[in-house]
C-alpha cells in the first residue's frame, strides 16, 4: 500500500536513504516486511529541494528497482530536504499523475494508505477543492485530492490544521456513504524548510512510521559504524519501515500523532480530525 521516506538536516545526497541502506527504500519497494503488501511497484518518485523555492520532482510508473534514471540522480543530487515514495495501487490507474510526491508551488506532498469507498466519495469529495486549484488535479488518486483539500483549507498555513480538515470532511462524508473506517494514512509534507509527518485512521490501527534517534545518541551506542559518521548531527529520517536492523535507531510515531521536523528538532502533538 506504499512505502516512503523523508530526510530533512544538512544536505546529503538522496541515495544514502533511497539505495544504501540496509533496508532501503528500494528494498521496500521488492520486499516490504510492515505492510499489507511485500511489492511496491507501481510507480515511485522523489522530491527534492535545491535552488529556488520551488523543489524538483522526478517520478515514473515502472517499478523503483528498475529503473536506472531514479539510481543515478538519487547518486547525484544533494538536498537537505527531500521525500521519496514507491507506490501500490489502491485501485486507481498506474500513471505518472497518479505517483508521489504531488508538487504545488513549493509544498510536496506523499501518502501510504488510502480512503476507503473512494470511488463513492471521489465527486462529492472534489466539489470541496477551492475553484481555483480544481485545474491542478491532473491524475485520479485519492491522495492527489486529500493535497489539494489540504491546499484548499489552508495548508500553506498551517499544515497540520488543514490536514485535520481534510480528513474531518472525509471522516464525515464517508460515514454519510455508509464507510465505518473511511481514513486510512501516513503523509508526509514539506515547504522546503519544515518537513511534517502524520500518522492517523479512523479504526485506530494506521499504518507503521518511525523517525531517527538523535545522531550524536547513536554514534555513543555504536562508535565504530561507519555509516553514522557520513551523517551531521542534525539529521532527521522518517520513514514507513526502518532503513536498518541495529537496535535503538528507529522509533514509532505514535498513533493520531503529526510531527514536525526543523533544524534537526522534532516536535510532536496529537493529530484530532474535526470537519470544516
Amino acid at each position: 500500500m506504499c512505502r516512503w521516506l523523508a530526510y530533512q538536516g544538512s544536505p546529503i545526497a538522496l541515495d544514502e536513504f533511497i539505495f544504501n541502506t540496509t533496508h532501503s527504500l528500494i528494498d521496500q519497494s521488492m520486499a516490504a516486511t510492515m505492510g499489507p503488501h511485500t511489492t511496491n511497484g507501481d510507480g515511485f518518485g522523489m522530491g527534492w529541494y535545491g535552488r529556488g523555492g520551488e523543489p524538483g520532482v522526478y517520478r515514473g510508473v515502472q517499478p523503483a528497482w528498475n529503473d536506472a534514471n531514479l539510481r543515478d540522480i538519487a547518486h547525484h543530487m544533494d538536498s537537505s530536504l527531500f521525500l521519496a515514495h514507491v507506490r501500490r495501487s489502491t485501485g486507481t490507474a498506474v500513471q505518472q499523475t497518479n505517483c508521489h510526491p504531488f508538487r504545488h508551488g513549493k509544498w510536496l506532498f506523499v501518502h501510504n494508505g488510502l480512503i476507503y469507498g473512494y470511488a463513492d466519495m471521489r465527486r462529492e469529495l472534489i466539489l470541496h477543492v477551492a475553484p481555483e486549484l480544481f485545474p491542478e488535479i491532473h491524475g485520479s488518486a485519492d491522495s492527489e485530492v486529500m493535497f489539494y483539500l489540504a491546499l484548499s483549507y489552508g495548508l500553506e498555513k498551517d499544515p497540520i490544521a488543514a490536514m485535520e480538515k481534510t480528513v474531518g470532511l472525509i471522516e464525515k462524508i464517508g460515514r454519510e456513504h455508509g464507510v465505518e473506517h473511511p481514513m486510512q494514512m501516513t503523509v508526509g509534507i514539506a515547504n522546503g524548510e519544515t518537513l511534517w509527518a502524520i500518522r492517523y485512521s479512523t479504526q485506530g490501527d494506521s499504518r507503521t512510521l518511525f523517525y531517527n534517534t538523535d545522531v550524536a545518541q547513536l554514534r555513543e551506542l555504536y562508535p565504530d559504524h561507519p555509516r553514522l559518521h557520513l551523517i551531521q548531527d542534525d539529521a532527521r529520517a522518517i520513514c514507513s519501515e526502518p532503513l536498518s536492523d541495529l537496535g535503538g535507531i528507529w522509533n514509532v510515531v505514535p498513533e493520531s500523532t503529526a510531527v514536525a521536523v526543523k533544524d534537526g528538532e522534532i516536535e510532536m502533538k496529537p493529530f484530532a480530525p474535526s470537519a470544516p
